[in-house]
């Protein structure tokens, strides 16, 4: 009887761990977090995040430190250093200052987008169109 319940209850607690994490706004954490799941911020965080989800900052939410992540979606302030494998995607309230590293860039009219950025996989995609608009030129 005992062990079927413990068995579902391990269960159940290893299925929570894809839940989103929410910073509430007024909330304000200085230090380190890490996490699988997804995050939504709309408080202020101090220090490095890193989760291997979703990250959304929404217009209140600020974030002074290293980001790492899958994706993120930002309203909000973000200053330091943001490591992404997916998209960045920067909304009209966005403010970015410092150092980005990216696979994708999508920013909305508005945005603030103080950084450098690197970002990978396109240098690969514009050397072939400049060289299929090269070789249609010779052709002319």
């Amino acid at each position: 009887m005992f062990s079927s319940d413990n068995k579902k209850t391990k269960n159940s607690f290893m299925e929570t761990t894809t839940q989103q994490n929410i910073i509430a706004q007024g909330t304000k954490i200085v230090g380190d977090i890490a996490s699988q799941g997804p995050f939504r911020i709309d408080g202020t965080i101090e220090g490095n995040v890193k989760t291997s989800g979703k990250i959304v900052v929404g217009k209140t939410g600020y974030i002074k430190g290293t980001l790492q992540g899958e994706n993120a979606d930002f309203e909000g302030k973000f200053s330091g250093k943001l490591i992404l494998s997916g998209t960045l995607s920067l909304k009209t309230t966005a403010h970015i200052e410092g150092e980005v590293h990216i696979n994708k860039l999508a920013v909305e009219p508005g945005a603030t987008f103080n950084a450098t950025c690197s970002m990978k996989g396109t240098v690969k995609s514009l050397a072939n169109e400049s060289s299929k608009s090269e070789k249609a030129a010779v052709k002319a």
